[in-house]
């Protein structure tokens, strides 16, 4: 965690298992498809005021050993005390969306969506810009069940919102 919080601000690294894990940027195509879920989901919650949206990079701290930059991420008013506007996010966050890169994928779909559920994020999903495939996964009694895979959409359960890409 110490090496993890000497990065300069802006570094696009990750603390996965206790290991430092660097990335190049994203791509094109994944920075569109982000920002377009992104901004149905900042739409959605300015207008109900149910907590606060951010996208990456945001340092998310889970634990000792995992301290992940989700693409976005979502908390609600009720949690907003795991928000440390000096420091990042200290705790599971409501909604964590992971946008899919070569460089990424297997951290996404495999050790990160782990501690994402065993920190308690309640709803995680996944999506692959290139193929428009999609997953996702809602915590139900400490393990993540299925929403389902799409193709192009997803629907936002903690939202009950449905989003095209």
């Amino acid at each position: 965690m110490e090496a993890f919080e000497m990065m300069p601000e802006g570094t696009y690294c990750q603390l996965i298992n206790d290991v430092l894990i660097m990335s190049p940027a994203p791509t094109p195509d994944h920075q569109l498809v982000s920002g377009i879920i992104y901004d149905e989901i900042k739409a959605i919650v300015k207008s109900n005021k149910s907590g606060k949206v951010f996208y990456a990079p945001i340092d998310v701290y889970l634990n000792n050993k995992n301290a992940f930059q989700p693409d976005i991420v979502f908390v609600s008013k009720e949690k907003e005390e795991i928000i440390d506007w000096k420091k990042g996010i200290i705790g599971a966050p409501d909604l964590v969306i992971e946008i899919l890169s070569p460089g990424n994928k297997k951290y996404d779909l495999n050790k990160k969506k782990v501690v994402y559920e065993q920190s308690g994020v309640l709803e995680y999903w996944v999506v692959d810009p290139e193929t428009k495939w999609c997953e996702g996964f809602v915590l139900v009694n400490g393990i993540y069940e299925s929403l389902g895979e799409g193709n192009g959409q997803l629907t936002i359960n903690t939202f009950n919102l449905p989003i095209s890409f």
